[in-house]
């Protein structure tokens, strides 16, 4: 059975499922943070409606994830050779095992800052996402190493767009899938300067690449702890980078950015009034271990500023190097 969108181009008709969140579900918060940029081809996230556009065991696949109104359930449509195979992994993409439970105990919140307490009332909805994709994970993580988002977004939009492929289904105009490993050691290197990547960065996302298998399968181990010591031993792939890819990958509670150019400054400066470095902010979190990342989120949404000090940081241009 075949559709026919607006341009008359035919699709195959998509897997239709459901999953009731069997509470309060907050889609744009939950997977928003799987999008790099409003220009990211291979993630778009809006109010109630999300597209997503990646490779699954080999197949193209994109997924358009609907939640209309609080107390619907939500709906996948999936345009895929693996259709069946992709729905099974959706609820899980969408936090379906992403437990709060322990977070919101009465004896835990009261061990809470105020700003985490109020900001979880706010935002009851927000789960932890867990793509189970490790590869696909690492590249845009690690081209977001050591430099602005400006930049890492540039980088990403420009290499998906040049060397990804189209999606199927009725995708939002401009979405791909990003290449797969062996495409992304298809490079050139004249591409990688179009796109700004220094070469410390570029060599990075290779090695990993030369790895893609042995990688993916990390996908199936459900302990974040062992996929990161795996992960680490990779040169060019740090605690910032694995903590980046396990928050989207796992669904991780506990692993933070430590490194982040402006996450201790404003994990302090929220929790104590002043800014700290990442060794203050292990210390603050400390007694919130297994959920500190839910703390640094909820900080994230309690309205708490990091002051701003000295000029901004402009994007490099490696182009030329």
């Amino acid at each position: 059975m075949c559709e026919w969108d607006d341009s008359g181009m035919s699709f195959s008709a998509p897997l239709i499922t459901h999953w009731d969140p069997c509470g309060p579900f907050d889609l744009a918060r939950t997977l928003g943070v799987l999008q790099r940029g409003a220009n990211d081809p291979t993630v778009r996230v809006s109010t109630g409606e999300a597209w997503l556009c990646f490779q699954y065991d080999g197949a193209a696949t994109a997924v358009r994830v609907r939640h209309l109104s609080a107390g619907a359930p939500v709906e996948f449509a999936v345009w895929s050779s693996a259709a069946e195979a992709v729905a099974d992994s959706l609820p899980r993409l969408v936090g379906a095992h992403d437990d709060w439970a322990a977070f919101d105990d009465p004896a835990f919140v009261d061990t809470l800052p105020r700003l985490v307490t109020e900001a979880r009332g706010r935002h009851p909805g927000i789960r932890f996402p867990a793509t189970g994709r490790v590869f696909d994970a690492l590249v845009p993580a690690i081209l977001e190493q050591k430099v602005t988002g400006m930049e890492a977004r540039y980088a990403w939009a420009y290499l998906v767009n040049r060397f990804g492929t189209p999606a199927p289904g009725p995708v939002p105009r401009g979405m791909k899938i990003a290449p797969t490993a062996a495409g992304w050691r298809r490079v050139p290197t004249w591409e990688w300067h179009k796109a700004r990547v220094d070469y410390k960065r570029r060599d990075a996302i290779l090695r990993c690449a030369h790895l893609g298998s042995g990688l993916g399968r990390l996908s199936d181990n459900p302990d974040a702890h062992e996929v990161e010591e795996k992960m680490r031993t990779v040169p060019g792939v740090g605690a910032w980078t694995a903590a980046e890819v396990l928050q989207r990958t796992h669904g991780s509670p506990d692993h933070i950015s430590v490194g982040d150019f402006h996450l201790a400054h404003f994990v302090g400066q929220a929790l104590t009034g002043r800014r700290t470095d990442d060794a203050g902010m292990l210390e603050l979190l400390e007694p919130w271990t297994g959920h500190r990342q839910r703390v640094v989120r909820m900080l994230g949404l309690s309205g708490a500023k990091n002051p701003s000090y000295g000029p901004r940081l402009h994007p490099m241009d490696h182009r030329a190097r």
